[in-house]
């Protein structure tokens, strides 16, 4: 887990906060892991000594953001981290704007719904609103994907300046060959030029993920998403459902007004 020079750059020693550097690295292990992890798998992922790292475990876990598992010995992440960035004003405040009118969309279309970020070269899912039927299908709030295997992803994007696009591309993982970035781009661009995407889900069959951009200054603050499962008498057509979502993610749009201390 340890970065060389050349990935971190070179970093001016006033600057080094090595206990600091330490936790990081226990957080951002346990969080590209599925399963917990024992303080001896830590101690040999980020090759230091047991010495070194087991006060910080235990002041991670004193202070909520890991925990042990209960079937294992082993530590994961809380919800602690994602916790706190909830908190911040802007995504609260996208939050708040975005419920209501999710909260129509899900009873327009008889569909489940869920807003999307992005984080890491992820896409994490920070609200949804279940379907008022009783068959539905929905994706939970802290559910995250790699940007390329999501139409949220996707859509997230799409919509961003050269630059951060290119910043984004440097936190894929996997990374992707050039011949796959190059479709990936060309498609991104697609999406850009018809508002919205529907694609079959790359995880469920089924369901057809259909996402149009939350725009805040021209760029996506969110992507906006039905899982849509396929029924055998639907009320709406993906294609209607397409055209709703993009109205509603215009609606929320509408809401976030750029440089507005409120959002």
């Amino acid at each position: 887990m340890k970065k060389s020079a050349d990935e971190k750059g070179e970093i001016d020693s006033r600057y080094r906060a090595p206990a600091l550097e330490k936790g990081i690295d226990i957080l951002e292990l346990l969080a590209s892991e599925a399963a917990p992890m024992t303080l001896t798998a830590i101690v040999n992922r980020l090759e230091r000594s047991h010495g070194e790292l087991f006060r910080m475990v235990q002041v991670l876990e004193y202070r909520g953001y890991i925990e042990q598992d209960v079937s294992n010995e082993g530590y994961r992440l809380t919800d602690r981290l994602f916790s706190l960035g909830m908190q911040q004003p802007r995504t609260r405040n996208l939050i708040e704007a975005a419920l209501p009118v999710m909260r129509q969309l899900a009873a327009s279309v008889g569909q489940s719904c869920h807003l999307a970020l992005h984080t890491q070269g992820e896409m994490v899912v920070v609200a949804r609103m279940e379907s008022s039927e009783q068959l539905g299908f929905s994706v939970r709030v802290g559910y995250r994907r790699p940007l390329q295997l999501a139409a949220s992803g996707l859509v997230l994007y799409a919509f961003q300046p050269e630059d951060v696009r290119l910043r984004w591309e440097s936190l894929l993982d996997p990374q992707l060959s050039g011949a796959e970035l190059d479709a990936f781009r060309a498609h991104a661009d697609e999406i850009r030029e018809r508002q919205v995407e529907m694609t079959p889900s790359k995880f469920v069959a089924g369901v057809t993920d259909i996402s149009a951009p939350v725009l805040r200054g021209g760029m996506a603050a969110a992507a906006l998403t039905v899982p849509y499962l396929k029924k055998l008498q639907p009320a709406v057509s993906p294609k209607e459902t397409g055209e709703l979502v993009r109205v509603a993610a215009a609606q929320i749009s509408e809401q976030l007004v750029e440089g507005d201390s409120r959002i």
